[in-house]
């Protein structure tokens, strides 16, 4: 499994996320594994209700950056392992989206390193959503 990733929906999960960090040869270092789940949610940025969300990505691209992200904040002080997985395709309302997994040391450094690897994400990764709503259908820019 890579570090970070692309995925259509059900191929990956939280807990084999979660038992790949653990198979890390550096796990008896680690006292604290964080987590960011983004999901579905139910309401639009247009405040319509939403149907459903649409994600496409550069996949190719987008992987090089999520494991580029990932593997840039391994090597702050205290953090051991990251992994960025994100789906792709159509999702309902209430099903994840992306998984951001941080193991460190503490449990401050795995905080920070988990904000500053989604901040990241949304940000580097060439990764676009769809809203579908009540109201209609548009792009929605800096997911």
């Amino acid at each position: 499994m890579r570090k970070g990733e692309i995925h259509n929906k059900g191929e990956i999960s939280l807990q084999r996320i979660i038992d790949e960090i653990k198979k890390n040869p550096r796990i008896n270092e680690v006292g604290a594994i964080t987590c960011f789940i983004g999901i579905v949610r139910g309401k639009g940025k247009n405040g319509s209700r939403v149907k459903k969300l649409e994600f496409e990505a550069y996949e190719e691209e987008a992987n090089k950056v999520l494991s580029k992200i990932c593997e840039e904040i391994i090597e702050k002080n205290g953090v051991i392992d990251v992994h960025i997985h994100h789906n792709v395709g159509t999702l309902n309302v209430g099903e994840d989206i992306v998984y951001v997994v941080v193991a460190g040391e503490h449990r401050e450094e795995t905080f920070q390193a988990l904000r500053e690897a989604v901040e990241r994400f949304k940000k580097e990764a060439p990764i676009w959503k769809k809203e579908h709503t009540e109201k209609g259908s548009y792009w929605v820019t800096n997911i």
